[in-house]
């Protein structure tokens, strides 16, 4: 799969876009601010419905105008998929595939799976464990059309437990009933996304792991950890145990909604104790193991959007991860860096074709 052609209108520094891919790697290279992230988000919305960077799709619209669109011919399994998505202001999201609109948004997603790695992504690693369960769901999402719709019950449930906890300290009211059909219902889905959590878990810290090592010829010792509080009791145990604690704080303290992922490096917090250059090696390797599950599970291979990856790496390990993203276990790269003359040397250096853009404010420039 690869996307042949991309288009968009009033997208946010952009007036009017339309460009022609290579199957291979597309480099896109400019100034800072330029829009060379910008033109990766819009192939990203038409992956996954979003902007990868901010979820207020009224602040991707091209400022001065109403709204904005995206469109994209993609190749898949010796056919096309045309997808649109439009957004004006004040209005409903508007997405098409193939001329049809969709009635759910969640519909879309894994037909046309993406893999995304930014600067941005450090918060993977040291902001909390929510940045880290949205990776898993990400991941998990894009191969599962069920589990998106159990973390969506799931959540519903949890507000809903929450609200009447809150409502029982308020009235002081205690109703164990309602609460009991709470509890079962958050039971069901939760321990279904646990189940499905730790068999991808299992499957993907062996090809993390591998993917590391390659980067960073096994430089260094690292770990990738599933944390969950279902490993060690029952969903119904825990939540039962907890109830006095529940009704004090207000909020549901056990569940699947707690679930952590630990990085470390030689035993220690890869968030306190690994370098910039570390970090960026293990955010990478996870992206990139994320993109060989994905393959795997998909029997096609995404597309894969690298964002000024080449900062705060050494010359070694970027040789390392093009040499690896340019060979044949890899499909489409669209990449962005900052100098012409570096894109051109490393893929000069692995003998590896790549189609060059130019981005100046707003405009490309094959």
């Amino acid at each position: 799969m690869y996307l042949q052609q991309l288009s968009f209108i009033n997208f946010k520094n952009y007036a009017e876009a339309e460009l022609t891919l290579s199957p291979g790697v597309n480099a896109f290279v400019g100034n800072n601010g330029a829009g060379k992230t910008n033109l990766l988000d819009a192939v990203h919305y038409l992956s996954l419905c979003k902007s990868y960077f901010n979820p207020i799709d009224s602040q991707q619209i091209k400022q001065g105008t109403d709204f904005f669109m995206i469109n994209g011919v993609f190749e898949k399994n010796g056919g096309k998929e045309v997808v649109a998505c439009g957004v004006k202001r004040n209005q409903k999201k508007q997405f098409r595939r193939n001329r049809k609109d969709y009635q759910r948004l969640a519909d879309h997603i894994g037909l046309l799976p993406l893999v995304m790695v930014s600067p941005y992504d450090i918060s993977i690693i040291i902001e909390g464990s929510e940045e880290r369960r949205k990776f898993i769901d990400n991941v998990i999402s894009q191969t599962d059309s069920t589990y998106l719709d159990e973390l969506i019950a799931y959540n519903k449930v949890l507000a809903n437990r929450n609200s009447l906890l809150k409502q029982i300290a308020d009235t002081g009211r205690y109703d164990p009933t309602l609460l009991s059909i709470f509890d079962e219902q958050l039971v069901t889905s939760g321990v279904r996304i646990f189940e499905k959590r730790r068999n991808f878990m299992q499957r993907f810290t062996e090809i993390f792991n591998r993917h590391y090592k390659f980067i960073t010829n096994e430089a260094e010792q690292v770990e990738l950890v599933y944390e969950s509080q279902l490993l060690n009791d029952s969903f119904a145990n825990l939540l039962q145990k907890n109830i006095e604690r529940d009704r004090i704080l207000e909020r549901t303290t056990t569940g699947i909604h707690k679930d952590d992922l630990a990085f470390n490096i030689h035993g220690m917090a890869m968030k306190k104790f690994g370098s910039q250059g570390q970090q960026k090696s293990f955010l990478i390797a996870l992206k990139l193991a994320q993109y060989t599950f994905l393959t795997q599970k998909k029997g096609f291979k995404p597309l894969l959007l690298l964002d000024d990856v080449f900062d705060k790496l050494d010359d070694e390990r970027v040789t390392k991860l093009m040499q690896m993203v340019s060979n044949n276990d890899f499909g489409q790269v669209l990449i962005t860096d900052t100098s012409l003359s570096r894109v051109k040397t490393i893929f000069d250096d692995i003998n590896v074709q790549v189609q060059m853009f130019k981005v100046a404010e707003g405009n490309i420039d094959a």
